[in-house]
């Protein structure tokens, strides 16, 4: 199934609707896109539905994440290098760029590209040319590019960790993506295929949320956005598969001592569940995304202050600041 078909299946909120139907217009065109919105909102799901719509289409999609790339080691990431340009470039490299000929480049978390290859990557997109390292001739390269961001990229230019002109032309057609806490009425929607979707790939019953957890649910604040609620199915179908979901259960799973606007605690003290009320599954169950998830909730039960975290979860500073790191959590 094409990406833009999926993403015309997320939801059916106006301010959703808005940004879905600015993204089919401006597929038909060449312009630059910058999309903006919090993480895991689904940035890059809508990159790759523009690109899908676009005549670029039989092209490759090319995402690059750009908070991921060794500051040493961009440019040739990105523009490529050829032999011998410098100490172990045994072999000519393409980079990213070239890779996206005929295609779309998507460049994840933008704000997070070092300056020392912003103004490389302005003259790209001004005049099409990619400079391998260690080549003498630019070469012409045809490639659309799609940006996003979760950071305010009005305030980096401020700061100077932006260029200015480079912010201008990345954002000639900007789509801001809602986060999920603006999109109460697409919860329920995005719920059920997640756990319609789930339950098919492990071949088990789907579970079904009641009233009280979708209504608990559409309150939840959501500081992970569609990604927790995507996570937070995935757990569901693994250790409640066929059951009823309840507003219990959700909160317990979702934040330990999050509780909904003019309710009091729900379920266990300390909302956290008995013991046995879950039982481990037969296939097992990812230690690598539950640390993940209890790291975020503790992150957000302290409003991101990684000292009071780290005690939440009897933890040290930097033991934290290696499991964040790790899951590549900020």
């Amino acid at each position: 199934m094409r990406s833009s078909s999926r993403i015309d299946q997320m939801g059916n909120s106006p301010a959703f609707v808005a940004v879905l139907r600015a993204s089919r217009l401006v597929a038909i065109t060449h312009a630059t896109v910058l999309i903006q919105g919090e993480s895991g909102v689904g940035k890059e799901l809508l990159a790759r539905s523009i690109h899908d719509s676009s005549p670029r289409t039989k092209g490759p999609f090319i995402p690059v994440n750009c908070a991921a790339l060794s500051e040493s080691l961009v440019e040739s990431e990105l523009f490529g290098h050829a032999k011998g340009a410098f100490t172990g470039a045994l072999t000519e490299r393409v980079g990213r760029i070239a890779a996206a000929h005929g295609g779309t480049l998507f460049l994840d978390e933008i704000g997070d590209m070092p300056l020392s290859i912003q103004a490389k990557m302005l003259r790209f997109l001004e005049n099409g040319e990619c400079q391998p390292l260690g080549q003498e001739q630019p070469r012409k390269v045809d490639v659309r590019v799609i940006a996003a961001t979760n950071r305010d990229l009005g305030d980096l230019v401020t700061t100077g960790r932006f260029r200015q002109d480079l912010y201008y032309r990345l954002q000639v057609v900007p789509l801001s993506l809602p986060s999920l806490r603006e999109r109460g009425q697409d919860i329920e929607l995005l719920a059920s295929a997640f756990l319609e979707s789930f339950a098919r790939q492990q071949g088990v019953t789907q579970p079904i949320f009641t009233n009280s957890a979708l209504e608990w649910l559409r309150s939840y604040p959501w500081p992970g956005n569609i990604r927790e609620l995507r996570n937070l199915c995935e757990r569901a179908v693994i250790f409640q598969a066929g059951q009823r979901l309840d507003e219990r259960f959700v909160q317990a799973q979702l934040h330990p001592h999050a509780t909904r606007p003019n309710l009091g605690q729900v379920g266990h003290p300390e909302g956290v569940p008995a013991t046995g009320e879950v039982a481990l599954p037969h296939g097992g169950i990812s230690l690598d995304t539950l640390e993940r998830d209890m790291i975020r909730a503790a992150l957000f039960k302290t409003n991101g202050n990684r000292t009071h975290a780290a005690r939440l979860l009897d933890v040290s500073r930097d033991t934290l600041l290696y499991r964040m790191k790790k899951h590549a959590l900020r």
